[in-house]
Parts: C-alpha cells; structure tokens; sequence
C-alpha cells in the first residue's frame, strides 16, 4: 500500500510539473522577447536569453512620448474598471446570496434558481442588448460602460449562497439577542467569516474585467478611453505588426497587475477554494 501511494505521490509531482512547466514557458518566452532587439526577435529560434540584451522596448513606453501608444492611460482605464467593477460585484453578489439564503424572501428559491439559470446564457446572446441600452443612454466610450456590464454575476450569487446557507445559525442569534439589527448581523458577523470567498470572487472578477477584450472593443471609440487588452491587439496589428520586442514588452507590463494581485491574494485564494464550513 506504501509503495502505491508513493508511485502516486510521485506520479502527481510530474504530472504537476509538466503543467507547471507547460503554463510557464510562454510566460518565459514573453518576458525574454521583450529584452531583445527587433531583428533578433524576428529571427525566431529557441534562444531564451536574449544575445543583445536591451531596455530600449521598455524605454519606449515610459519615456511617455508615443501619442499613438498612451499605454498608462491604457492601464490607468484597465485597472480603474476592473478595480470599481469588482467592488461593486463583491457588494451586490454578498448582499443578494445572504438575502437570497438567510432572509425571509417571498419566493427566494424562485428567485435563486433564475439567479443560477442565468449562468447558462452564453454571453454573447446578450453583447448586442447591452450595447444597444448604452448607445441608447449615450454611455458608449465612458467608464460607466467598461464598469456596469460588470455590476454583478450570477457566480458570484452561488459561490456566496453556498456559504451563507450553512453559516451557524447560533451566531446570528447571539448577535440578535445583543442587539443587533440584521444589516449589523450581515456586516458584523457573517462577513468577516466570508473573506477568503469574498477574496476568490475578487480575484475572479478582477482577473475577467481587467482581460476582457471584446466588450471593451466595441464600447470604446478613442484612444483615450482603451484598455490595455484592446491597446495591445491594436498596435500588434498596426505600429507594432514587426517590432515584437515591443510588442511583448507592452505585454509584459499589461501582466504586472495581475500577478501583484493573485500574489497579494494567494494565501486567500487558496482558503476561499477549500473552504467548505466555519473553523
């Protein structure tokens, strides 16, 4: 039994590594173009460590004087909807899943099921709707577009929901015997216990408004109000189309974010995945 168990241990380890490995080598590859020079980008090959290392594609973007290439204005508009977005994901999925599993609602399992059934409406169906009802409000190319699509999601709702439905009974009624109104029960009790789920729902939500790409397309007109998914895709296909050191540069920078975040968040990612009761 030992040696089965280790053979699986082991067999785990590889496999972890091979995927480790796999997930890696573009991360690597990236970062590796991006201190090389064009015409040794453009050579191709699998030479890791750039033979003429270079800032030059870095120097480009910081010395700030590329209009076409605004690329802090680019992630100050990322960073600002994905951040704006996930806070209000975070506040309106933790009151509607604590409502939804601790309130006394009419119909709230009526309510709970269209919530979740929402998750199989493929998201394109609704991508012409939605812009249409901006068009409409004269919305298009604000921030109020590259944040409101976002306001909430269904996932959010049943990843919560699941959480607050086996919170201790108990504790709400000691906190209602000292007093305390249900908003008090809601902020004082039953959050704090939440925060590694809160924290998972935030990086979720974080990491898909900050990488989406096609909404941001087609709700924004000017430079000024891109995102740094949409900056890249334009420049690869136009000053950038043969400079793919600096292409891979302002891919570089664009990633910086997002792992700050998941590393700051790591240690609640993980106990918001394996979470399943009250310590």
């Amino acid at each position: 039994m030992k040696r089965v168990n280790l053979l699986r241990n082991i067999g785990l380890i590889i496999l972890a590594v091979f995927f480790a490995i796999f997930f890696a080598v573009p991360l690597i590859w990236m970062i590796s173009t991006a201190f090389k020079t064009d015409m040794e980008a453009m050579l191709g090959g699998v030479n890791i460590i750039p033979e003429t290392f270079t800032l030059e594609n870095f120097r480009y973007f910081f010395e700030g004087a590329n209009s076409d290439s605004p690329v802090f204005r680019w992630m100050f508009n990322s960073l600002f909807s994905a951040t704006m977005g996930t806070l209000i994901i975070v506040a309106i999925d933790a009151m509607a899943a604590y409502a939804l599993a601790r309130l006394n609602i009419p119909m709230k399992k009526a309510l709970f099921a269209i919530i979740i059934s929402t998750l199989m409406v493929p998201w394109v169906i609704t991508f012409l709707p939605m812009y249409m009802q901006f068009s409409q409000f004269n919305m298009l190319n604000t921030y109020g577009a590259l944040i409101l699509p976002y306001s909430a999601n269904a996932f959010g709702v049943f990843l919560l929901y699941q959480f607050f439905s086996t919170f201790p009974k108990e504790l709400e009624e000691a906190a209602r015997i000292d007093g305390a109104n249900k908003w008090q029960i809601f902020i004082r009790v039953v959050l704090p216990s939440a925060r590694p789920l809160m924290a998972t729902l935030a990086i979720f939500s974080f990491m898909t408004i900050y990488n989406d790409f096609l909404w941001p397309l087609v709700a924004t007109n000017t430079p000024e109000m891109r995102t740094i998914t949409t900056g890249i895709a334009i420049m690869s296909q136009g000053s950038f189309v043969s400079s793919y050191g600096k292409l891979m540069a302002l891919t570089t920078i664009a990633t910086v974010p997002i792992i700050i975040v998941f590393i700051i968040g790591q240690k609640h990612f993980i106990r918001g995945i394996t979470q399943s009761g009250i310590k």
